[in-house]
């Protein structure tokens, strides 16, 4: 400047390049507003370096003032502002430069073509974008690796793996790009036979070393439920990043390998690689399924420590983990401190509401979420709906289910249909609820009728339950538990021929029933049970103190539920009921907690019929609040009553 450069247009404009490549765009724009005269690179250099520093905004109000000044952009400038007009998403700003770009005939140039097919996917119209992909007179890697993208990105994985086999057999051959977003789609359909072709071919091409593209190779395997080979393969990883820390913490989490996504969480923070919030997103969820509060509050601490607490995914991933240790109230508290939040913020809330069987709450949120800026998505409507048949609130649940096709134009999904079934079939219409079956839109599926057959079981209909069964042994075969439902509902009408049946069935398929299993955290461990098991070091005592406490609840007015077990004594029945999984653990729980506190017990399979009724006289007699946590839903056992209000 002070050697006069400042009136050397070449050297000026060279400045402006510097400093927006340097990231400085705001120096960059105060050269470029300096300058005594403009010309046309100068204008495509302070445009591009605005699109490029994610200034899309920016980018294209200089372009507008660009034409304003008399300067007419070139193939270079729409070049630049179509990344920005991507970026935006603004569809009809990128039709308008669509239009120019046409009329400047600048349309048949390769690179404004591939542009002009990112810009399009990336504004959620992906068929004009393979429309000028297919009228495309010459095409190179990055053009097939946009539309792949954009496949990918719009939530067309299989078209997206059709486009990738038809670049290979034109003989193109693919880049680290290409391979990341084919292992994206594959991992997107779960398609395992695809993604480890994908993996040989990313082998042959040697782009194993390639730490991106081995990070998108451990997410294909955890996606498609492989998450022993992910692991390995992230064993192997040299120069491993944050990234790929997170991935594997991601996939052991979805998988439900919580404790192994727990040690690697710990295993990273002390190799001194500081978690981002993504991996905070990652981790939280499976303390959640840990539902343990002490853990809970560790994750909490580090989260405020880590200055993450301003994070809206962050602090929503803690609200749903507090929901699923049984603190509801906690994270009602957080809900409100909250100075943003996102739909998903909402529906982890109205789901811990409906989850611990509050589903006034619940739905008294959801009225507030509507009075908000916030609009409700398909999964608000699968929370409010789910709460209120947790519930028994019917008629409110009908209404929501109109209300969200009727208001908001939401098509109902699969999990929608279920849930409407689960609504009406907990609280015994089940005619209605087979009515509702038979009059859907769309072919029912497995959750609509494990709904049905749930429902039956709960109250004793054969009729109905029958024909759910039938229809899930169709789309389900191999799943034992569909069989174990039939049974029991057999089994309590004194079926015995048709029980006899069913047990055949599942003996000539090799089906076997889920075993149920308790568990209880007491100090630092945490103690299993399963139904008749004596192996824990109190076995002795946890039996004699059972005795005692069934001889208490029976004099209190419990009268055990013998219909699901027969061809034994009624002794032995009864026998039989009290080693259920969840009384042993209540047992424990109650021998070594302090009088008058809580007991916390979390179980794998759907509380069984007598221990609810048996848990809720134990609650009476003895003073205790007890908890349990079932694979569906939190049970607060009071005083002799429970949150369900018997709609469990």
């Amino acid at each position: 400047m002070v050697n006069g450069f400042s009136l050397n247009l070449f050297a000026m404009t060279g400045l402006v390049n510097m400093y927006a490549k340097c990231r400085e765009i705001d120096e960059a724009y105060k050269m470029f507003d300096r300058m005594p005269e403009r010309d046309l690179v100068s204008w495509n250099t302070i445009i591009a370096g605005h699109s490029q520093n994610g200034l899309a905004e920016m980018a294209l109000d200089l372009l507008i003032r660009m034409h304003e000044e008399g300067q007419r952009p070139d193939w270079i400038t729409i070049l630049s502002v179509l990344p920005a007009v991507a970026n935006m998403g603004s569809l009809r700003i990128g039709k308008a430069v669509h239009g120019y770009a046409m009329r400047a005939e600048f349309d048949s140039l390769l690179n404004i073509s591939t542009a002009l097919v990112d810009m399009y996917s990336k504004c959620g119209s992906v068929e004009t974008a393979r429309l000028i992909f297919d009228g495309m007179e010459s095409r190179n890697v990055v053009s097939w690796n946009t539309i792949i993208a954009g496949y990918v990105e719009g939530g067309d994985p299989g078209e997206a793996m059709i486009i990738f086999q038809k670049m290979l057999d034109e003989g193109f051959e693919p880049t680290n790009v290409t391979i990341m977003e084919a292992l994206h789609a594959c991992a997107d359909l779960g398609d395992l036979e695809r993604g480890m072709l994908v993996h040989k071919f990313l082998d042959q091409l040697k782009l194993g070393n390639d730490v991106s593209v081995t990070n998108s190779l451990i997410s294909m395997y955890c996606k498609c439920k492989k998450v022993d080979i992910a692991a390995d393969i992230f064993a192997k990883l040299q120069g491993k990043t944050l990234v790929s820390w997170n991935t594997m913490i991601l996939g052991f989490s979805q998988n439900g390998h919580v404790n192994e996504a727990l040690n690697y969480f710990c295993k990273m923070r002390s190799q001194n690689i500081k978690p981002d919030s993504f991996t905070m997103v990652s981790v939280i969820p499976a303390l959640a399924e840990l539902s343990v509060i002490r853990h809970a509050k560790w994750i909490h601490a580090l989260v405020i420590r880590s200055y993450f607490d301003k994070n809206v995914f962050v602090m929503t991933a803690l609200i749903d983990m507090y929901a699923k240790c049984g603190a509801v109230g906690t994270a009602r508290k957080l809900f409100d401190m909250m100075d943003e939040r996102h739909v998903t913020t909402w529906n982890a809330m109205i789901d811990g509401y409906g989850t611990h069987g509050l589903g006034k709450a619940a739905v008294e949120l959801f009225k507030k979420m509507l009075k908000g800026a916030t609009k409700p998505n398909d999964i608000t409507f699968l929370c409010v709906i789910s709460a209120c048949s947790h519930s028994g609130l019917v008629e409110e649940g009908l209404h929501h289910f109109a209300s969200m096709r009727k208001d908001y134009g939401i098509e109902p999904a699969m999990d929608h249909y279920g849930a409407m079934v689960d609504l009406l079939g907990r609280a015994d219409r089940l005619n209605e609820a087979w009515d509702f079956i038979q009059k859907m839109p769309i072919e029912p599926g497995i959750t609509v009728f494990g709904a049905m057959l749930g429902a039956c079981k709960i109250h004793k209909n054969v009729e109905l339950g029958e024909k759910a069964a039938a229809s899930l042994f169709e789309l389900n075969p191999e799943e034992g538990g569909y069989h174990v439902l039939l049974a029991n509902i057999y089994a309590t009408a004194s079926m015995w021929d048709k029980l006899a049946e069913v047990r055949t069935t599942m003996e000539k398929k090799g089906l076997q029933k889920t075993p149920g299993c308790s568990l209880v955290e007491l100090g630092n461990e945490v103690h299993s049970f399963y139904s008749g098991s004596t192996g824990h070091p109190q076995s002795k005592r946890i039996y004699t103190f059972l005795e005692t406490l069934i001889d208490e609840i029976k004099a209190a007015g419990y009268v055990p539920d013998t219909n699901s077990i027969h061809d034994v004594e009624d002794d032995v029945q009864e026998q039989l009921l009290s080693s259920h999984s969840e009384k042993l653990a209540i047992a424990f729980g109650l021998l070594n907690t302090r009088p008058g506190s809580t007991i916390h017990i979390r179980k794998n399979l759907r509380v069984c019929g007598d221990c609810h009724n048996a848990t809720k006289y134990i609650s009476l007699v003895t003073g205790r609040e007890i908890i349990v946590r079932d694979m569906h839903r939190f049970h607060h056992f009071k005083n002799g009553l429970c949150s369900c209000g018997d709609y469990w």
